[in-house]
């Protein structure tokens, strides 16, 4: 194939051939006026000369066609698999081959998308605009979408030099049911009644009778449903109430209809994380000495704590006869803190207290139940727990752990964390939590009360003088109780000898007692980045451990965990789809979710037109059902409409590939002299005869 064409390269600017063009202008213009008989002679001398200075020449190409390119992008995302929707996409792209294959110097190219990354849903148009970019914008004879018409980036639409069509998959009878949760706070109060927001859609042709009201099952932390019947097509205001702190779980489920599309929309996922409002600590101090202002201090800085704080003044060694009544500024309310009101704390410390008739026994009796019933006492005991006046003489030393044995130690030790303490929350990982430096001494402490314990079920975490008992926890019926057996803690907060971690062995201690559920000992815990659940489990004792994990689908896999530290066991796993995970090691059981249950590929399903249509109509192409059958596929002219019943055009691009280029000039300058001279001379000759 080959091709001509006259360029000129002139061999001055085109504003001085113009301006010379003007003046030969003006110059035939003026002689015609005198009535000189060799004008045109004249004229043609100095278009020659013009023509020559401009340098025309032939240029010829010797070309190589370029095949025509319709770009197909079939959408293969998850709502493209549901009901017979694979088998019209195929029989549509096997139609599509066989039509281009019939068409001269056309060639087809297929670009598959799948589901976009994250949550993003069907990126249509991104898909469309990467296959573009491969093919060169004056091959591209046409473009073809292979969809439901549900996409989530409409805005990104390309610009086409070529019709643009939409073959459409789905039936005319496709209905479908989906739960979408409205509205849902991110955290809540523990206690406090939240309100979410929620509604049931129905999309498409619903059948008759499907309508109306379904039935909603409610599961909180994966335990078993609850099942409620609720309205189709109104928002449902349902009220919730977290019965405990960190993340909660609320999965709704609606049950699959008869002949909807899918149910993978019929679920939502909701997390809510669960935080106290504010922490009531109640602290009865004994008499004054250098560890109260650490408890004082601690609790202070914290500001969702509100301390109640009473410390007792009168040492035992003062007997004056002045009434218990009268030794406080102000009357010490105990009747309305440890009768009335003791249910409204979340901790009650008891820092060095010694029994000498302001609390009587009904009261100290009505702590314990307390406990009982799911509080938490704290005591951190000094030498007046050895004595008579010991707190463990009085009605809480049936749920104390350890029982004093009347023997104080006065000398120095470095408290240590025992073995079952490394894989308690309460004090793992002490020494790392210390100034960061691995394995460091602490600061020595100068008193310890002898403790022996009595429960089975205490928790002995840590151990000084002679491995004997120095902090030890247990579980009373719903409460807690936490046992301290020394007054020194503060000589850390001072920095002798170094110091050591009791701000934040405090800390950890009271959170601990206050059911913070970072601090549990026994738990299972699923943390999700991306598609990846990491799995948590504590516990206290040091057996081999694996959890089995249920996906969405029901799919079960069984996870072997790692030990990574005492008490720590961890392990990864990648989620293969989104959805609501069930872990269980056979004690414990966590739920996790990945990404919303119901991702956003399937809040709309039944396959549309109209979200496409401004697109198609802008290229003048055309929207056709393939349940009506694959359209046939025409070239039509560049601008003419491409698309009409049961067919579809291309556009001819007749695009080619130069290979060389040989420039002839069309005549020599010598020869274009010579030929503007006899024109002159025949112009002057003429002239002068008459």
């Amino acid at each position: 194939m080959s091709g001509g064409a006259v360029i000129f390269d002139p061999l001055l600017p085109w504003a001085v051939l113009w301006g010379l063009a003007a003046l030969w202008l003006g110059f035939v213009v003026l002689a015609i006026w005198r009535g000189l008989s060799g004008w045109w002679l004249r004229g043609l001398a100095a278009a020659l000369l013009l023509l020559a200075v401009a340098n025309p020449s032939l240029q010829r190409e010797e070309r190589t066609p370029l095949s025509d390119i319709v770009v197909m992008v079939v959408d293969e995302s998850a709502s493209q698999r549901l009901s017979d929707r694979p088998t019209q996409t195929q029989q549509a792209i096997d139609r599509v081959r066989a039509e281009i294959a019939a068409l001269d110097n056309t060639e087809l190219r297929i670009h598959r998308m799948g589901d976009g990354e994250g949550d993003s849903g069907s990126l249509l148009m991104g898909a469309l605009s990467e296959a573009l970019a491969e093919v060169p914008r004056a091959r591209l004879a046409g473009a073809i979408l292979l969809t439901d018409g549900q996409l989530h980036d409409i805005e990104n639409a390309p610009d086409l030099p070529a019709p643009l069509h939409a073959l459409l998959t789905g039936r005319d009878g496709d209905w479908d049911r989906r739960l979408v949760v409205r509205n849902a706070p991110a955290f809540a109060i523990i206690g406090e009644e939240i309100t979410l927001t929620l509604r049931v859609e129905d999309q498409g042709a619903v059948p008759a009778g499907q309508s109306g009201q379904v039935a909603l099952e409610i599961s909180v932390d994966g335990a078993g449903p609850e099942t409620f019947t609720v309205p189709v097509g109104r928002d449902l205001s349902l009220p919730v109430t977290l019965d405990h702190g960190g993340m909660n779980v609320i999965q709704f489920r609606l049950a699959r209809a008869e002949g909807e599309l899918t149910d993978r929309n019929n679920a939502a996922v909701v997390q809510i994380n669960g935080v106290r409002d504010r922490l009531r600590v109640l602290l009865v101090s004994g008499e004054p000495h250098p560890g109260e202002r650490t408890w004082r201090n601690l609790l202070k800085s914290d500001a969702s704590v509100d301390l109640v704080h009473f410390t007792i003044l009168r040492p035992p060694e003062k007997q004056d006869g002045v009434p218990v009544s009268e030794l406080s500024l102000i009357a010490f309310p105990t009747r309305e803190l440890f009768l009335e009101k003791v249910d409204d704390f979340d901790l009650i410390i008891f820092d060095r207290y010694h029994r000498r008739g302001i609390l009587p026994s009904v009261y100290l009796d009505n702590v314990r139940r307390y406990v009982e019933t799911g509080g938490a006492v704290l005591i951190a005991a000094g030498p007046d727990f050895a004595g008579a006046g010991s707190l463990y003489h009085s009605p809480l030393g049936e749920i104390m752990p350890a029982e004093p044995t009347a023997r104080v130690y006065e000398q120095g030790y470095r408290p240590e964390v025992s073995d079952l303490g490394q894989r308690h929350p309460v004090t793992e990982g002490l020494k790392q939590a210390w100034n960061g430096v691995e394995n460091a001494q602490w600061g020595r402490w100068f008193r310890q009360i002898a403790l022996r314990t009595k429960s089975d079920t205490a928790q002995v975490v840590m151990r000084g003088i002679d491995d004997r008992p120095l902090l030890v926890l247990d579980r009373v019926g719903e409460g807690r109780v936490a046992l301290l057996g020394s007054d020194h803690a503060w000589l850390w907060n001072r920095g002798f000898e170094g110091g050591g971690p009791q701000l934040e062995l405090l800390r950890r201690l009271a959170h601990w007692m206050m059911k913070e559920p970072e601090l549990e000992e026994e738990a299972l815990r699923a943390r999700t980045q991306g598609q990846t659940i990491t799995v948590i489990r504590r516990s206290l004792k040091d057996v081999p451990r694996e959890v089995e994990i249920t996906g969405p689908d029901g799919t079960v896999t069984r996870l072997p965990l790692e030990q990574t530290s005492p008490g720590r066991y961890t392990a990864t796993f990648e989620g293969p789809q989104i959805g609501l995970y069930r872990l269980t090691d056979g004690e414990l059981e966590t739920v996790a979710a990945l990404g919303p249950a119901a991702p956003r590929e399937f809040e709309e399903t039944v396959a549309v037109a109209d979200k496409l249509a401004p697109v198609v109509a802008a290229s003048q192409g055309g929207t056709h059902w393939l349940k009506d059958g694959t359209p046939d596929i025409r070239q039509v002219r560049a601008g003419r409409i491409a698309s009409g019943r049961g067919w579809i055009g291309i556009t001819p691009r007749n695009a080619y590939l130069t290979a060389d280029v040989t420039m002839i000039p069309l005549a020599p300058a010598w020869l274009m002299l010579v030929l503007a001279g006899l024109l002159a001379i025949g112009g002057w000759l003429r002239e002068g005869r008459q």
